[in-house]
């Protein structure tokens, strides 16, 4: 496998854990206010981009100073060689928190039925039925509904987590994707940031940014339906 990028350490991408993050490289959604846009095109000629055997070295020696190691991408579960990376992670003694879009739920049930991962975190980017035209030109809803309740039934500690920007997220949205994801453990709304993205013509509009007091609202709306909501 050929990684995208590497970062050393984090506090906040594994609740409670100090990790560190693989990023794959791409992706087959076209968001628009994605962070890690050579990520999504795949460039090989990026100076991020990390050998195998550079990742397992800083994985040998960082044992008993990681608490977990985060897949992110990109999306991971589009690469082949996702279950042989989780594979090799497990046996050196990390726990493996998985970033996903929930395109690929087969790849999702794999790693859970062989307890590869030990912790989900799935991005709904908007009502599902509204993927397209502007998160896939062509999709089916029915996969993401399928990740949904797979990791819902999982057993395994799990979150849910939308980037609040219009015109993909609004009042109605958000109660949407709720009725999805009811009596969900956690669920996270996410602020965005206008830097470095994927389409930056796409924020040329002067309605796509929300205020924090606008993701409260939304968190009063997502408070009725899941365990937990979060702000971040």
């Amino acid at each position: 496998m050929i990684f995208g990028g590497l970062q050393k350490n984090s506090f906040i991408d594994y609740p409670g854990k100090i990790s560190c993050v693989l990023f794959t490289s791409g992706c087959n959604f076209d968001c628009p206010y994605c962070h890690n846009p050579d990520l999504v095109r795949g460039c090989r000629d990026c100076p991020r981009f990390l050998g195998e055997k550079t990742v397992y070295d800083f994985l040998e020696q960082r044992r008993g100073c990681l608490d977990g190691v985060v897949i992110s991408g990109g999306e991971p579960t589009l690469h082949d060689d996702l279950i042989g990376l989780c594979e090799r992670v497990k046996k050196m003694g990390y726990p493996v928190k998985l970033d996903t879009n929930g395109s690929r739920p087969e790849v999702v049930r794999e790693l859970i039925d062989r307890e590869l991962v030990d912790y989900l975190a799935m991005d709904i980017k908007t009502d599902p039925m509204k993927y397209s035209p502007l998160i896939r030109k062509k999709g089916d809803p029915a996969s993401i509904f399928s990740s949904i309740r797979l990791i819902m039934n999982s057993g395994i500690p799990y979150e849910f987590k939308t980037t609040c920007v219009r015109p993909l997220v609004d009042e109605q949205i958000i109660e949407n994707i709720c009725h999805l994801i009811q009596g969900a453990r956690l669920y996270a709304l996410q602020q965005f940031h206008e830097a470095d993205v994927l389409h930056p013509e796409f924020f040329d509009r002067d309605d796509c940014l929300l205020s924090h007091d606008a993701l409260t609202g939304f968190k009063a709306i997502a408070d009725e339906w899941v365990e937990t909501c979060i702000v971040r």
